[in-house]
């Protein structure tokens, strides 16, 4: 492997625990899956539809997400928005994550 294949496989094994505080964090306001996809990509959050739909699952079985269909349209459409629970457990995260950056910005800068 080259170097920036190592640096490549390494950042996303960083931005995977990511995916989970960022949808957290932008499902305040109701999006279906498709719409959330892009949204995480163009703010910078690589995520494939192959991880994302399968984690909404998983935090909505976890009661971090509550989901409602619409069919006014078309398409019906699955929309995701964060649950009460999910809103605390966002809370807890950005603290951790703010926490987590604090230490690393510290190490990085004493090495």
């Amino acid at each position: 492997m080259t170097s920036d294949e190592v640096v490549a496989s390494q950042a996303q094994e960083l931005r995977r625990g990511t995916v989970v505080l960022a949808c957290l964090a932008l499902l305040e306001e109701p999006q279906y899956g498709y719409a959330l996809l892009e949204t995480l990509n163009d703010a910078g959050v690589t995520v494939d539809g192959n991880t994302l739909y399968p984690l909404l699952r998983r935090l909505e079985k976890q009661g971090l997400l509550v989901s409602e269909w619409n069919t006014d349209e078309s398409r019906p459409r699955k929309f995701y928005r964060v649950s009460p629970e999910g809103a605390e457990i966002r809370g807890g995260l950005v603290r951790e994550w703010r926490d987590l950056v604090a230490s690393i910005a510290r190490i990085t800068k004493e090495n």
